[in-house]
């Protein structure tokens, strides 16, 4: 059984002395590798809402190669005669 007295409460922070990432390695986000690793991550998920017809004002545009229309603040992806709405992460 411990004692109260030799329960010491720990600063915050106390865990890790120093940060360990070095610029220029692959796994750092500033480096060449970390900006491309970021971009190629980059997805469309599609979500189970459809539509038959674009809002108006929508802009055809390209992510990773793919076909979407952007509607203010929604993506759509043409699918089947119809519309999806997607998700870009």
């Amino acid at each position: 059984m411990l004692a109260v007295d030799s329960l010491m409460p720990m600063p915050f922070g106390s865990f890790v002395s120093e940060a360990q990432a070095v610029v220029g390695r692959p796994v750092t986000p500033g480096s060449v590798a970390g900006v491309a690793r970021r971009t190629t991550r980059r997805v469309i998920r599609r979500s189970a809402v459809y539509v038959a017809a674009l809002p108006s004002g929508c802009v055809k545009t390209s992510i990773n190669g793919v076909l979407i229309w952007r509607c203010g603040g929604i993506y759509y992806q043409p699918y089947d005669g119809r519309y999806v709405v997607v998700y870009i992460d």
